[in-house]
């Protein structure tokens, strides 16, 4: 059978991508469904065909998986953000788990990966403390943000998310009010003209109730963050004003991007109300965190994650310990805890500056930091010092690690890697590097750092082989 656009057949979703698509096929030819999931019988039109796969849409669910559920947010479906909160919180589990275990089989040759049980949340929304929104016009010309449509840049409106929290809401119609008062303009990405093109909104921990009134006591720090094109934010002054109403309103700041580019933060912030910065804690670390650090968005999560990062590291008190790709020391101060000595590395300067910062506040003086990338730096510094590690921890970017990074890994011996990753793919072809050469794989645990979404955070844990 010639499988043609525009066909409509109903099929049965067997499986689901990586990516969040629903999988049927038609006579053996697959297509890729978005919307549907596992379970579904479906009836799918035909959009785009290749040699021997195509995509289609979702026309009617005609008996629904046992496993779909109604999603909470009403743009669930257009939005990019969520790609799987049609699909119940327990079956989101289960397949990030296969995720996670199919990438170490294929890509690592892993023939039974040791993948644990996936660490969930209780409550798998409101978790975020972290967003970006992209500011536009709709078709009406009026002002609007909200998140972009899968892989588009056309932005679906809608200032409340549901992985965030409510009080962003708040926010951002305080700064559409002021924009249309004011006529400052929302960027326009096609000719580069306009001011806003991005207000991000960070929280950290509760105020306590001597520092705030009783009554808003309970809420959270505030930051709010606005990426401009130019070198000033006109009428801030009233800006400022109408967000300090806001109550936990800690940081006011703007960013300058003034490039053409899908890169949201520009180099240089410009702090108009408050110190720069919020704090949080994980544990028993209170870190601050600035407009461009690199912090998990997801606390209750990141405890998790980073607590079993400590226990995989198994350190004594007598360890040298690398924390590589650092942040704003997050894991680092953790390993501090119980290290000789730890030495953390990371491109971003603000996010060391934070480290520092970090350190001080909590009388930490066994952490050292290094700004620069981590694939040069540490060969850097093994050549001129010779020095050992006990312990390697990296946290990568999606794109994992650099290939010469993983040969002076291989050169120090440590005794063992803890390697946490976003990226199951780029984890597994790292994993083999390491385990071809002189570790193997003890353990890998994956935890739901974005529920909701595709992606997983997983720890694993390598040792010197003997």
């Amino acid at each position: 059978m010639e499988i043609k656009k525009n066909d409509q057949f109903d099929i049965f979703i067997e499986d689901m991508t990586e990516e969040g698509e629903g999988v049927g096929k038609v006579d053996g030819f697959t297509l890729f469904v978005k919307g549907a999931v596992i379970g579904d019988q479906a009836r799918v039109k035909v959009m785009k065909t290749k040699k021997t796969y195509g995509y289609a849409r979702l026309m009617e669910v005609l008996v629904p998986s046992p496993d779909r559920v109604e999603p909470v947010c009403p743009v669930a479906g257009p939005c990019g953000g969520c790609q799987l909160q049609a699909l119940s919180y327990e079956r989101q589990l289960a397949f990030k788990e296969e995720k996670v275990r199919n990438q170490l089989k294929r890509i690592g040759g892993f023939e039974n990966p040791p993948v644990l049980p996936a660490i969930g949340m209780e409550h798998p929304f409101g978790y975020r403390n972290k967003a970006q929104f992209p500011m536009g016009r709709n078709k009406e010309g009026r002002i609007i943000t909200g998140f972009y449509a899968g892989r588009t840049h056309s932005i679906i409106e809608t200032p409340r998310c549901y992985l965030g929290s409510p009080v962003n809401e708040e926010i951002l119609d305080i700064i559409i009010r002021w924009m249309e008062e004011f006529r400052v303009q929302p960027y326009d990405e096609e000719g580069h003209r306009g001011l806003v093109r991005h207000v991000l909104i960070r929280t950290g921990e509760k105020i306590a109730a001597d520092e705030m009134p009783s009554q808003i006591a309970d809420v959270r720090q505030l930051m709010v963050c606005l990426i401009i094109n130019g070198k000033k934010l006109p009428h801030s002054e009233e800006l400022v004003k109408r967000l300090q109403a806001v109550p936990g309103m800690t940081s006011i700041s703007y960013n300058i991007n003034t490039e053409r580019t899908n890169v949201i933060l520009g180099k240089e912030v410009r702090h108009l109300f408050g110190n720069g910065y919020i704090t949080d804690t994980i544990g028993d670390i209170r870190y601050r965190i600035s407009p461009q650090s690199f912090y998990q968005v997801n606390p209750e999560q990141t405890a998790k994650l980073y607590g079993t990062a400590l226990e995989y590291a198994g350190l004594t008190g007598d360890e040298i310990v690398w924390d590589l790709y650092c942040g704003t020391g997050t894991i680092t101060l953790f390993l501090a805890q119980q290290a000789k000595e730890v030495r953390g590395v990371e491109i971003v300067p603000a996010a060391i500056e934070d480290a520092n910062a970090n350190a001080a506040a909590n009388g930490i003086t066994n952490a050292q930091f290094y700004v620069g990338k981590a694939e040069e730096i540490l060969p850097q510094v093994y050549e001129k010092e010779r020095v050992r590690a006990d312990v390697v921890v990296v946290d990568p970017p999606r794109k994992g690690c650099d290939q010469t990074l993983l040969d002076t890994i291989l050169e120090m011996e440590p005794d063992r890697v803890v390697y946490v990753s976003c990226g199951p793919a780029t984890l597994a072809r790292d994993l083999k590097i390491l385990c071809e050469e002189k570790y193997d794989l003890v353990k890998v645990q994956p935890v739901d750092m974005f529920a909701q979404t595709v992606g997983i955070e997983n720890v694993a844990l390598l040792t010197k082989r003997v």
